[in-house]
């Protein structure tokens, strides 16, 4: 292994180790890894290993990486890994990295500018040599001038600093929570979440959004990013259209695909598992990203020569308007891992103002946070806002990772194509107030336009 000596897992595979190599076996009694279970073993050529060393590398170098830190006499960790996984799914499987391990980069020890992001694929990390970097810890800011104090509890001591640093959102704060109605309205969410929790229990239901995840796919972006997609009728398949922004920045003229991207379709298992991947074609069908609240959106053709089988071509035809209010459930690949479902429930667009500063009740940085997502525009799809009426809106757990998922209504039926959300914190620590989804039939017309003018 390059002239290193390496420590790997106990449950590396014997095949991936090369025949003029020596392997030592240790015993510890002290714990060095998390016992994996039901792995099974893929073909040689779809693994890779890559090498991570024991110690951090900027800002990482004090703290504690591994459960265990008795391998002194080695340096690095080898880690191997599926070419499907993402680096921290990979580092979680491996064992011995603990657990809250998370927002993480990879520095490549010969390119030190070379950043390697933890939902990234693992695919292009093979023989490497890695260090693990975690984001500083911020320190707190000040603004216009003034500290950002911290903020109890209390909401009258948050409308107070309120008052004193931005007098703008004086009015706004007292109309939407006159009295006790934050706490109403908390009480209201509560409430709203258990109707959903029951909706979504229905067997039958459970069944539909079942055969319609068939459709799901988490789509890679080769060297830039990944997210999730869906097929949208015969071989093409909708996404979000900021996944390939960062491609080539002359992409809505050209229409080409600079870069691979695939289409991996059944990814329900961190290991194994019958997934099957397609690559896209370079031309793209249609393309829209303007940035902010505007429509955003690509699809994207499969080239099914790669591959004899695929996913089931009908599953996502079933479609429907945006509902007003009620339950949604979004199904997609959060922060590249395997497939999961978010049932939730359909903010009112009279509802959004309360949904989003109900975020700040125990925020000790109300000001700052506020600033931030008012910097990202979400005063558009608020009352009287440009876009109040373009997109609908809910609150879900799944952020990076999920842009391009299909939102189902209470009668499964898509009605949305997940985007985005407004949040606030720092880099690694980030929250949302509110997440939004492109109505399905606004992708419809737009394409129909494109296509009569084309």
């Amino acid at each position: 292994m390059q002239e290193r000596q390496v420590a790997v897992a106990t449950h590396f595979p014997c095949h991936l180790i090369e025949d003029d190599k020596v392997l030592e076996i240790y015993h510890k009694k002290q714990k060095v890894e998390e016992t994996q279970h039901d792995q099974e073993t893929p073909s040689q050529g779809r693994y890779v290993t890559f090498f991570i060393h024991k110690t951090g590398g900027t800002d990482t170098k004090t703290k504690q990486l591994l459960r265990s830190n008795t391998n002194n006499q080695f340096d690095y960790l080898c880690v191997y890994a599926e070419k499907r996984m993402t680096v921290e799914e990979a580092l979680k499987r491996d064992g011995r990295f603990i657990d809250n391990l998370s927002n993480f980069t990879l520095s490549d020890e010969a390119d030190s500018d070379s950043l390697t992001y933890h939902t990234q694929s693992v695919e292009k990390l093979d023989g490497k040599f890695f260090k693990i970097c975690l984001p500083r810890t911020q320190d707190l800011v000040s603004w216009s001038g003034k500290n950002v104090k911290s903020v109890s509890n209390d909401d009258e001591e948050t409308l107070k600093l309120l008052r004193e640093q931005f007098p703008a959102l004086k009015k706004l704060m007292e109309s939407r929570f006159p009295g006790d109605s934050l706490q109403k309205a908390l009480n209201l969410k509560k409430e709203n979440f258990g109707k959903i929790q029951q909706a979504f229990s229905e067997v039958h239901r459970v069944r539909q959004l079942l055969a319609s995840s068939e459709s799901v796919c988490k789509v890679i972006v080769e060297n830039f990013c990944q997210g999730t997609g869906f097929i949208l009728f015969d071989n093409f398949i909708l996404t979000n259209g900021h996944l390939l922004k960062d491609c080539d920045e002359r992409l809505e003229d050209t229409m080409q695909l600079p870069t691979d991207v695939y289409a991996v379709f059944n990814y329900e298992k961190p290991s194994g598992g019958d997934w099957f991947r397609f690559k896209v074609k370079k031309t793209i069908i249609d393309f829209s990203y303007s940035g902010g609240s505007e429509l955003d959106y690509a699809i994207l053709e499969l080239d099914r020569d790669t591959l004899a089988v695929g996913p089931d071509t009908k599953a996502s035809r079933k479609c429907g308007p945006v509902p007003k209010n009620g339950e949604a459930c979004i199904i997609g690949h959060p922060a590249g891992g395997v497939k999961q479902m978010d049932p939730t429930c359909i903010i009112e667009k009279e509802k959004r103002g309360e949904a989003a500063l109900s975020h700040y009740k125990d925020t000790l940085l109300t000001l700052h946070s506020i600033k931030q997502v008012l910097n990202q525009g979400i005063m558009n799809i608020m009352q009287g806002g440009p876009n109040v009426d373009k997109v609908g809106t809910y609150n879900t757990f799944m952020y990076h990772g999920s842009s391009g998922s299909p939102v189902f209504d209470a009668h499964c039926r898509v009605f949305g194509l997940h985007t985005a959300g407004f949040t606030y914190g720092f880099s690694g620590n980030e929250k949302s107030v509110i997440e939004y989804a492109h109505p399905l039939i606004d992708i419809f017309k737009n394409f129909k336009r494109w296509y009569q003018n084309s």
